[in-house]
């Protein structure tokens, strides 16, 4: 059972920072290709950003320059640093591990953490 658990979401003001982390469980981290995915009210979930197993990183345009995803396969962690955020950055974020296996693709999603920025 893979379970996804992301933290560090909360309220910040525009032009500030935020980090987000995911945890995730099993063994096999290192093989799986980890992304963020963030749905505002009323949109479709869309990607932010995710990092390949050779870290490999591609970002959604809205966020480049301004986000960074990274990992850390030794603690089964990915982040993702929020700077110089927007209104329009509010959502909810969601982890979510690719696996590829068989030639058969395998999603598995956290269950969201909220990031909203307002002054």
């Amino acid at each position: 059972q893979v379970q996804l658990v992301e933290s560090g979401g909360g309220l910040v003001q525009p032009g500030g920072s935020l980090r987000l982390s995911c945890v995730a469980s099993g063994s096999d981290f290192e093989n799986a290709v980890m992304g963020w995915y963030r749905q505002a009210p009323g949109k479709q979930r869309e990607l932010v950003a995710h990092i390949s197993l050779g870290g490999t990183t591609n970002y959604a345009d809205s966020v480049k320059g301004r986000f960074t995803i990274s990992r850390d396969n030794a603690k089964n962690t990915v982040y993702l640093q929020m700077n110089s955020v927007k209104p329009e950055d509010t959502a909810v974020y969601y982890c979510n591990k690719r696996m590829t296996v068989g030639g058969v693709m395998y999603d598995y999603w956290g269950q969201g953490t909220q990031v909203t920025v307002s002054s």
